[in-house]
């Protein structure tokens, strides 16, 4: 005759133990998306690709364009503001509009001085800041497909933003607005897929009324299932006759909550990326909230245009017109106005 297992039972201790038994997760700090690489003394060179690693991820600060609006729309009306003084000289209007947005973007931009046959310098080129990387004998070098281009550092005009950690590769001025023109756009999707998704994070409808039978109940399943995608936030109506008033309970799941502070979290971070760019609110289609008033806009665009886009116009043109190997008639021009200090043509 089998011997019958019968459960053990649990000793005082054991079940102290248990009862007391509690688990604890926790939640590592919130990763410093692409920020991380300016946490640096020196940038360590790769000599695998025989170049220096870069302060930041170029790629990305090329798709963060694309990804918020607000640093997208800053970024393209600073280049507007910074070309729209641009007379002529050695760059195209388009050169000089993409060689401004790779500045603007990256922080720096190479300008390629094109040679004839004896040297001279006949033109003048923008290099794409994307692929650009040095080297330790400071070779310019443009990645590509195949062998990289290498240009010597006799060839190449190189405009940068000071970094104070590193001197090979320039930093854009922008750097502290990325989180918040990520969590601007994390703000924007989620809505999106709140919208979208109707109940995203679900609910539980809780039945306890005995009238309910399975028929009820399962009609009840089908319409909730048949409630997310197009044509959410549809009603329901469910009738228990004499049923009990508390019998039928929708509880929510999660912090539902969280999608009320899409505004608030738009508001901050819209000005957190303003502020990140030195960009007047005026300039940037903010509209005022209750009982604040907007400046001037023209005050605020002849402001901006003193502190902000002549300093940048007067850099690539004292870069390049002072450059010796550099004919006069590739120097660059701006229309700077009388009451700057300067004709038209960007002399004194």
């Amino acid at each position: 005759m089998k011997k019958k297992n019968y459960p053990q039972k649990k000793s005082k201790d054991v079940q102290a133990f248990t009862a007391n038994r509690r688990s604890v997760i926790t939640f590592g700090e919130p990763e410093p998306l692409l920020t991380t690489g300016t946490d640096y003394h020196n940038i360590w060179y790769d000599n695998g690709w025989d170049h220096w690693s870069l302060p930041i991820n170029r790629l990305a600060l090329s798709q963060l364009i694309n990804l918020n609006g607000q640093h997208g729309g800053v970024l393209y009306a600073r280049r507007n503001m910074i070309a729209s003084g641009y007379v002529g000289g050695g760059l195209t209007a388009d050169q000089f509009e993409s060689g401004t947005f790779d500045y603007l973007t990256f922080g720096d931009v190479p300008i390629l001085k094109v040679r004839n046959g004896w040297r001279e310098v006949i033109d003048l080129v923008p290099l794409p800041s994307l692929y650009l990387r040095r080297r330790k004998n400071d070779d310019f070098v443009i990645l590509q497909e195949g062998e990289p281009l290498v240009y010597p550092p006799s060839d190449i005009l190189f405009a940068k933003m000071y970094d104070p950690l590193q001197q090979v590769y320039g930093l854009p001025d922008y750097i502290g607005g990325i989180h918040s023109a990520l969590l601007n756009s994390e703000a924007t999707l989620f809505r999106r897929r709140y919208y979208h998704n109707g109940a995203h994070l679900g609910f539980i409808l809780y039945a306890n009324d005995p009238n309910i039978s399975t028929e009820v109940e399962n009609e009840i399943k089908e319409k909730i299932e048949g409630s997310k995608g197009v044509g959410n936030f549809r009603n329901m109506f469910i009738s228990i006759p004499k049923g009990n008033p508390e019998g039928v309970k929708l509880i929510p799941v999660g912090e539902v909550s969280a999608k009320d502070e899409f505004a608030n979290v738009k508001s901050i971070t819209s000005q957190d990326i303003l502020t990140a760019h030195r960009f007047p609110a005026g300039l940037a289609g903010i509209i005022p909230t209750n009982g604040s008033v907007m400046p001037n806009p023209e005050t605020a665009r002849t402001t901006y245009r003193k502190d902000e886009v002549i300093p940048v116009q007067r850099k690539f043109m004292n870069l390049i017109n002072s450059d010796p190997e550099i004919p006069e008639h590739l120097h660059l021009r701006f229309n700077f106005k009388e009451e700057d200090g300067e004709a038209p043509g960007g002399e004194k």
